[in-house]
């Protein structure tokens, strides 16, 4: 048993690694299609504000709600053997998900492919869907639509405020001080990121450390896992997803500097408002749905909306496929186990 539980700690480490490259775009893509900073610089930015993540949510907000919600979106029996091939076979599908996506550029959720590996994996172990947490994961699978809704309505509200704002300034000196105050968004939407994403990996190693019985209750995660999950993920970052940052920074819609702080202020805002009340959403819809927003204050045309109605599909699908994949490595192990 601690032989798997050590696997499931590095291949989380591994995911949360993942996770940040796959997910680097959300916080750099209109910061380097404005060429506010070069692709590296913007990484760095990024995976700093990652990591100091960790100090606001251990020290600001006081503790780790998200990570909580993803440990109990599924019933695992405490000292079941199969219970860590579950979450095993569910970090798995998750990773596959995540190489699978990122290959081909496109900006899926991270997070809905891990709830979607545990479910898939839970149910396949315990033949019931009683084993899913309702209260748990339904607000996880309405922030699909919500979260993108909310980031977009934000945006849009921000973009109309500035603009009317800024009418008679001058567009050289305005853009130049937009240009600055990208650094502050992308920091604010990068500290979101890493807190929502971080916490995620920290309720599976936390989860599985349950069920090994190595610690008694989540509330006994020592302090190593947070800080190792935020270092994961800052370093993940760093290495950047440049086929998904083309894909957020151009395909959608063409961003200026002053749309770019519109949208990122309005992701970090939709990521910290549901941080506060422990949902884990996906940082990529968020943004995305910023994204359009902004897009949206210009006219609708200039939104790419077949890029849009693409990704779409791959947010539905990330769920069922990740719990189908979960659910067959689940019956391989099984076999071996």
């Amino acid at each position: 048993m601690l032989t798997i539980l050590i696997i499931i700690i590095v291949l989380a480490f591994v995911f949360d690694y993942i996770n940040g490259f796959h997910d680097a775009a959300n916080a750099i893509a209109t910061i380097v299609s404005t060429k506010v900073l070069t692709p590296f610089q913007a990484v760095v930015w990024a995976a700093l504000f990652n990591f100091g993540a960790f100090f606001i949510s251990k020290y600001i907000i006081g503790g780790f709600g998200i990570a909580d919600t993803i440990a109990k979106s599924v019933v695992l029996q405490k000292g079941d053997t199969m219970a860590l091939y579950v979450i095993l076979a569910g970090l798995l599908s998750a990773i596959v998900w995540n190489l699978i996506t990122w290959w081909f550029g496109i900006p899926s959720s991270s997070s809905h492919a891990l709830i979607g590996g545990m479910i898939g994996a839970a149910v396949a172990h315990y033949q019931t869907f009683g084993v899913v947490v309702a209260q748990k994961v339904l607000p996880i699978i309405g922030f699909i639509v919500l979260a993108p809704l909310i980031g977009m309505f934000v945006a849009f509200v921000i973009t109309i405020i500035i603009v009317n704002l800024c009418k008679r300034a001058n567009p050289y000196k305005a853009e130049r001080w937009f240009k600055r105050l990208q650094l502050v968004s992308s920091a604010l939407f990068s500290l979101g990121h890493g807190s929502n994403d971080a916490q995620k990996v920290m309720g599976l190693i936390g989860a599985a450390m349950v069920a090994s019985n190595y610690i008694p209750d989540l509330k006994s995660i020592p302090d190593w896992v947070p800080l190792s999950c935020f270092i994961a993920i800052g370093l993940g970052t760093m290495s950047g997803g440049w086929k998904i940052v083309k894909t957020m920074g151009t395909r959608i819609t063409k961003v200026t500097p002053l749309e770019g702080v519109a949208a990122e202020t309005a992701g970090a805002i939709t990521l910290f408002f549901t941080e506060h009340f422990k949902i884990p959403v996906s940082t990529t819809h968020t943004i995305t749905g910023s994204i359009i927003g902004v897009g949206a204050t210009k006219r609708l045309s200039a939104v790419r909306w077949g890029v849009t109605v693409n990704l779409l599909w791959a947010w539905v699908l990330t769920i069922p496929v990740s719990a189908i994949m979960a659910a067959i490595f689940f019956y391989i192990m099984k076999i071996f186990a």
